[in-house]
């Protein structure tokens, strides 16, 4: 199961990369959990300056974009 986390204050651009990563692994039909990580100390624990952001399995995989659907993918392979 992948462990999927969205670093992010709740922005328009948060939400969109959510549901985006949200779309993306049940296209590719894993098992995943998804967590909202809003609390700034936490992404300075992954060296992320920049949200949005995505963690899989505690490896940040994207920072300060919304990835297109394939990158996703990709991603979370």
């Amino acid at each position: 199961m992948k462990q999927i986390q969205i670093l992010g204050t709740g922005c328009a651009k948060c939400n969109q990369l959510t549901a985006a990563a949200e779309a993306a692994a049940s296209e590719l039909g894993i098992e995943y959990t998804i967590e909202k990580v809003t609390d700034m100390m936490r992404f300075a624990d992954f060296g992320v300056m920049i949200t949005p952001a995505m963690v899989v399995d505690g490896v940040v995989k994207v920072a300060g974009k919304v990835p297109s659907a394939e990158d996703l993918k990709q991603m979370l392979q």
